[in-house]
């Protein structure tokens, strides 16, 4: 079967069940895969794991293995890589907010930003974390003061959910040393320095637009905080009540933000900056620097370490209160446990779907066409993004197919601008088989359909945007 067929047949299934017929999001999308995976013949899977780089004999194992055991497989992938993170950033968000360390931050920054200046300063905090850190880090980090902030200002709860989704996501993925541009500037020979430059300033005219359109999707459909298992409304609106002093100190209150975040930075600026190659000569001490920045560095660990100190906070804060710990871990574990399930079926979904060779297929479809190699970079990227739903996949996908054109053709302009128009490419269209998608989804504590609505149009506008920057500076500013 084509595999565009199976996806269109894959993506009836989850948006019917979930829109149509109210399946809960967890249970469609495991439908949805295995729909999906009993569709895929076996030789697409094959030809998936050789494209992968596996050996003939493990190809051939996978595309022997059952319906059931690859969804598991793809399932207990994506577990893997965000479990423990959500499960970390569930603690933090929970001890934050129970602590009063969300609120004295939200406090101190209104007292610099004002009422009014507080979603920019979102904003522009998730562009500039971005950078180092993964885009779902820094939301899981800035989801609790974004509820803090709501409450405290009465209003603009989707707004300030949005302006941390844009300036993160953008990024993410304009910005070394995230994976997706770190993979663009070694395979179409781009100077780092000059896409560090260049996607900076490609994000900040996008998180512009974001900015935008975000003002405009909260005036039209305003959301308002609500109650959850990790954030009930009625110990927000306490802590909002709370007297200045019976708050924790502002140093105190943002180390369990910052302390991954520098710990992930200095790992990614140490990478960057101190190569693997340098190990060779390095003194004794060094080695011991070295190790010891990629041990505490490591996401997993990062986020650990801030659930720690989140959870040493709050039992300073409620020393009087013996079972506020355990309740608070009980709480967000809750919470956090069904984040990571249907994140995880979302990820399994996307991943029969890639297993369908739905890449190749349109790198097949779109060999030869004649277009302008700007806007065919990101409309490949797109719609690889939208078949199978990893912005990386797609970044690498549409950089495979189109770096020996960029190395090999006579451009009129660098080919930095192919690996941004990639970049802004990997932005569309975010929905149900996006891992990003549940995150952003259930911790914000949106609907399908008001994510539908909101964030996927808000990534998409930003991407166009984005499209139309690079194509104007091509022209104008070819840097060749």
């Amino acid at each position: 079967m084509d595999p565009l067929i199976i996806l269109l047949v894959g993506i009836l299934v989850v948006v019917g069940g979930i829109l149509g017929l109210r399946l809960h999001a967890f249970l469609a999308l495991l439908l949805g895969a295995f729909v999906v995976a009993l569709c895929t013949p076996q030789f697409a899977v094959e030809m998936y794991a050789l494209s992968k780089g596996m050996s003939a004999e493990a190809a051939t194992a996978m595309a022997g293995q059952s319906v059931g055991q690859r969804i598991a497989t793809a399932f207990g992938a994506t577990a893997g890589k965000i479990g423990i993170l959500i499960a970390m950033a569930a603690i933090i968000g929970k001890c934050m907010l129970e602590s009063g360390a969300a609120e004295k931050i939200v406090r101190s920054t209104l007292q610099i930003t004002g009422d009014g200046g507080a979603p920019v300063t979102f904003l522009g905090s998730s562009f500039f974390l971005g950078i180092p850190v993964f885009f779902d880090t820094v939301f899981y980090l800035m989801v609790p003061l974004a509820k803090a902030m709501a409450m405290r200002l009465g209003k603009n709860y989707l707004l300030l959910i949005l302006c941390i989704t844009a300036g993160a996501a953008m990024a993410n993925s304009l910005v070394p040393p995230t994976p997706g541009p770190l993979f663009l500037i070694s395979e179409m020979n781009i100077p780092i320095g000059m896409m560090m430059v260049g996607g900076f300033l490609v994000g900040l005219c996008t998180i512009v637009a974001g900015y935008f359109f975000a003002a405009w999707a909260n005036a039209k459909w305003p959301i308002p905080l609500r109650d959850s298992i990790d954030a009930p409304i009625k110990n927000i609106k306490a802590l909002a009540a709370r007297d200045t002093s019976n708050l924790p100190g502002l140093f105190s209150s943002t180390l369990p933000i910052l302390i991954p975040l520098v710990f992930i930075t200095g790992r990614a600026a140490m990478v960057s900056l101190w190569p693997a190659s340098d190990v060779a000569i390095m003194t004794e001490l060094e080695h011991w620097v070295r190790a010891s920045v990629d041990f505490l560095g490591e996401k997993n660990l990062a986020l650990v370490a801030g659930a720690f100190a989140a959870l040493v906070q709050l039992v300073r804060q409620k020393k009087e209160e013996g079972k506020a710990l355990v309740e608070s871990v009980q709480a967000a574990l809750m919470s956090g446990g069904v984040i990571i399930l249907i994140t995880a079926a979302g990820g399994a979904f996307g991943g029969m779907l890639q297993q369908t060779g739905i890449s190749a297929r349109i790198a097949e479809l779109t060999e030869g066409y004649q277009m302008a190699l700007i806007p065919l970079a990101f409309l490949i990227t797109a719609v690889v993004r939208t078949a199978q739903g990893s912005a990386t996949v797609a970044m690498i996908t549409a950089s495979g197919i189109l770096s020996g054109m960029a190395n090999e053709a006579q451009l009129d302009y660098h080919q930095l601008y192919l690996g941004l128009a990639i970049a802004c490419g990997s932005k569309l269209i975010p929905w149900m088989n996006d891992s990003g998608f549940w995150i952003v989804c259930k911790m914000s504590n949106l609907t399908e359909k008001e994510a539908l609505k909101t964030f996927s149009p808000l990534l998409t506008i930003m991407g166009l945007v984005g499209l139309v920057v690079i194509l104007i500076a091509a022209k104008a500013i070819p840097l060749v």
